[in-house]
């Protein structure tokens, strides 16, 4: 037999994946964009890490960790993090999966990590160029909006200061 046999598309106990991507990270909204214009034998749908949506919709999921690295749940509560996140993303798009099904052996699984550790350096030298970072010294996440994740006390709000004049007038 030649080629990569499918494994049960219509009996697939997995039938939706929610992927919690950080709305704040070009790289991840690169690949949401992309994501979304592919055919999917799974559907997909794409929610921000760490908003009011995921939070409601995963109260046992850490938001912060959610920010850090990829998270996908599946429609069971099945929640993948990491390379295997990427492999079970992959494995939803038709295009993919034969992919998905190469880096799910041991070799295959050494490669999709090496990819995500990969992307990972890349975000965290994103963040490093940006005025300030994205991640402060002490594990909080900052978001331009002026929301921020202090794993001790959850989200706050910090409005954006207005000294520069670049505030609405009311």
């Amino acid at each position: 037999m030649s080629g990569t046999v499918d494994r049960g598309v219509t009996s697939a106990p997995v039938r939706g994946l929610t992927v919690l991507y950080d709305a704040e990270c070009g790289l991840c909204t690169h690949l949401r964009d992309w994501l979304v214009r592919q055919a999917q034998l799974v559907p997909l749908e794409l929610v921000p890490a760490g908003s009011a949506e995921a939070r409601t919709r995963f109260p046992g999921v850490d938001p912060a960790a959610t920010l850090e690295e990829v998270t996908v749940i599946g429609d069971s509560g099945q929640v993948y993090r990491g390379a295997a996140a990427w492999v079970v993303v992959l494995w939803a798009l038709r295009e993919h999966r034969p992919l998905a099904h190469r880096l799910s052996t041991p070799a295959g699984a050494l490669l999709a990590r090496g990819a995500v550790l990969a992307a990972a350096k890349y975000r965290g030298a994103q963040w490093g160029t940006r005025q300030g970072g994205r991640w402060g010294g002490q594990g909080t996440y900052r978001r331009a909006d002026g929301w921020r994740y202090v794993p001790e006390q959850g989200w706050v709000f910090d409005p954006p200061s207005c000294a520069d004049g670049s505030c609405p007038t009311g």
